[in-house]
């Protein structure tokens, strides 16, 4: 937020990977996060989630970059929520990221000797950061509010989110309708894959790639819709999402640069 408005007043656009756009609301983002140093661009920019906003951040000069967990999140319920096929109030996200997620800043916490065969929630009961900016996100979309109970993890694993979202049906929802709806809203998409009934998301499947698995199974015994969601935390949770936010920025082609990706870690 101290950057971006020199590089804007340089005529430059931005992509910002951190928090400091994303969140709409100046109040809501201090509470969260901390003072804002530039409030007045708020407003004007962009959340960066290109399935959902990609003509709007083509004409973007300022793009904010969309969490990792908010990201694997938002695209399995976007769908849903669109339709009316989910009862907004009865989602539960059940989330899980590598150790990645949390920067390369040395903590205790995430250091391999201290997460190496352990698997253990963090930031239990709305205490983490990236909750507001998934309800604004959702509230977008289903155009009333929305509140979550979402809980993160961490595996003991480099990179890679896979979230498990539950949420109750709002009517008798087949697997054939409920498919169609992901299908027509992601049929084009160049980065999101639909996977058939039975074949389930998995982290290695999207490691050092852009794509974002999604599937999922209804329980009819509690008219319960579980969704799950898998990215890559540091490619399209983060890196490349943003060259692919640049790409509609710069009037590239949207997948240029993202067919092949480096691994590291």
């Amino acid at each position: 937020m101290d950057i971006a408005p020199r590089l804007l007043d340089a005529g430059k656009k931005v992509v910002d990977l951190s928090a400091d756009y994303r969140i709409h609301d100046l109040a809501t983002y201090e509470k969260w996060y901390q003072p804002h140093s530039s409030p007045h661009l708020l407003k004007e920019a962009t959340y960066g989630l290109p399935e959902l906003y990609r003509d709007i951040i083509a004409k973007s000069r300022l793009t904010a970059n969309p969490g990792c967990y908010p990201t694997s999140i938002i695209l399995a319920l976007a769908p849903l929520l669109k339709a009316g096929a989910i009862i907004e109030n009865s989602i539960i996200a059940d989330s899980k990221s590598g150790t990645t997620g949390a920067g390369r800043a040395p903590q205790t916490a995430t250091l391999f000797c201290e997460v190496h065969d352990g698997f253990k929630p963090y930031k239990v009961g709305r205490a983490h950061r990236h909750t507001p900016e998934i309800e604004q996100e959702l509230k977008a979309i289903a155009r009333k509010d929305v509140t979550i109970t979402f809980t993160p993890h961490l595996l003991p694993i480099s990179r890679g989110i896979l979230s498990t979202v539950y949420a109750t049906l709002s009517s008798n929802f087949d697997h054939r309708t409920l498919t169609d709806l992901f299908l027509q809203e992601y049929g084009s998409e160049p980065f999101i894959r639909i996977l058939g009934e039975n074949n389930f998301p998995a982290t290695q499947f999207v490691r050092g790639s852009n794509f974002c698995d999604i599937s999922f199974k209804i329980d009819q015994a509690t008219d319960r819709v579980i969704v799950m969601s898998c990215i890559d935390n540091i490619v399209k949770g983060a890196a490349g999402q943003a060259v692919q936010n640049m790409n509609l920025m710069c009037g590239f082609d949207e997948t240029d640069g993202l067919e092949t990706i480096p691994l590291f870690p």
